[in-house]
């Protein structure tokens, strides 16, 4: 599992998304003033190997990365795909988890009766198809849809990717996630997570309705909410300082 490790201090633990790579939390490196920052490659993505992608061996690889630095206690910070692989580690890691921060996140990626804050199968199923026939063109057409309409108006989103979109994995590990992402829910485990939760999330997201963290904040015990305006999929990236700002204050607070 590749990986960057830098800094010192309460560790935070980064998960990137769907297509991404650790390479995508580059405007984060400098918590390392405050915090140790680590953030691999999930299993196939970037630089770290694996032809086979699934939840629960992405979560057991985890575990063990986890123990392989000695961390006793770190917060976990999940980006959308990333925010449901985060909640699964905190559910097993229990009291090493200090704090958990969904950004853009969803318990369920799908719509269905009794929960609106997803999209249609029927366009999730399409995403897979449009990958198989045209990879590197849904990838390019799913970046451009993280952003919204403000965004886009006022950001070179095209140097951006050359900065944070890295290594794209190889088609079998996308769609292998992608199934992943239309077969979780999550809803059910909310209840049980024990650690305090930020949840973050841009008002103007396209492809995790920001609906989906209300409904979190709902249900998780222990967690507080903090929408971006006029923002889409990835405030980390569009409005880094806020973010870092609040994420930094909710892990001293968690500390």
């Amino acid at each position: 599992m590749a990986y960057d490790d830098s800094g010192h201090g309460l560790p935070l633990l980064f998960l990137h998304g769907w297509l991404m790579s650790r390479q995508v939390w580059c405007f984060q490196a400098g918590l390392a003033d405050c915090f140790r920052v680590i953030a691999p490659d999930l299993p196939g993505h970037g630089e770290s190997g694996g032809v086979d992608f699934s939840y629960a061996a992405t979560v057991a690889d985890l575990v063990e990365f986890v123990d392989h630095l000695g961390l006793e206690r770190l917060v976990i910070v999940g980006w959308s795909m990333g925010s449901q692989i985060a909640a699964l580690l905190a559910s097993r890691l229990k009291e090493k988890v200090t704090g958990l921060v969904l950004v853009g996140g969803t318990p369920r990626f799908c719509r269905e009766d009794g929960y609106p804050h997803g999209v249609p199968l029927a366009e999730a199923r399409s995403m897979g198809v449009r990958l198989r026939r045209s990879f590197n063109g849904t990838a390019g057409e799913f970046y451009r849809g993280m952003f919204s309409p403000s965004e886009v108006a006022t950001l070179d989103i095209n140097a951006m990717a050359k900065t944070v979109a890295g290594r794209l994995p190889p088609p079998s590990v996308a769609l292998a996630a992608l199934d992943e992402l239309i077969r979780a829910d999550l809803r059910g485990m909310l209840a049980g997570l024990a650690a305090p939760v930020m949840l973050m999330h841009g008002d103007a997201d396209r492809i995790c309705p920001p609906g989906a963290s209300r409904y979190m904040h709902g249900i998780l015990p222990h967690s507080q909410l903090h929408l971006f305006p006029d923002t889409g999929h990835a405030p980390f990236l569009t409005r880094p300082e806020e973010f870092n700002s609040h994420l930094s204050r909710f892990c001293q607070e968690s500390a």
